[in-house]
């Protein structure tokens, strides 16, 4: 609180980069989808990957692009919600009869997804604490 106007400080300068953060956490999430649909459409999501990539290298900060490292979750937590009805086989009532998958367990693929976000944001707030060097200069 200010002493003079007493209201808080919530302006940018609270939160430096968070924005550029989550454009590089959308650039690895769709990477993670590209690389995991290589095979039918991946090449579908890694070039605007890599376009938007080379995009925010040059426009914004460095050090926002360990948002791609968060970005990979969102795909392993798609995976999760997906076979949230795992281990094992569930069916499905469908029109004349049922239909039944094969579902693995969700909980790895939320353990990692959980661990690769818990990562990329600490690693984000750390690096920009004040006084602080850019770890990845720019050239």
């Amino acid at each position: 609180m200010s002493a003079v106007s007493g209201k808080t400080h919530e302006g940018p300068a609270r939160w430096p980069g968070w924005g550029w953060f989550l454009a590089w956490l959308l650039v690895g999430a769709c990477g993670g989808i590209g690389l995991a649909a290589i095979l039918t459409v991946g090449a579908a999501f890694l070039v605007p990957a890599a376009v938007a990539a080379v995009f925010l290298l040059r426009a914004g900060p460095a050090r926002a692009a360990v948002g791609a490292v968060s970005g990979l979750a969102l795909p392993l937590f798609y995976l999760a919600y997906l076979n949230r009805g795992g281990p094992g086989e569930v069916c499905h009532a469908v029109t004349g009869g049922q239909s039944c998958t094969e579902e693995y367990t969700p909980v790895p693929f939320l353990v990692a997804g959980a661990l690769l976000l818990a990562l990329g944001l600490v690693l984000h707030a750390t690096t920009g604490r004040p006084g602080r060097t850019d770890p990845m200069p720019r050239r």
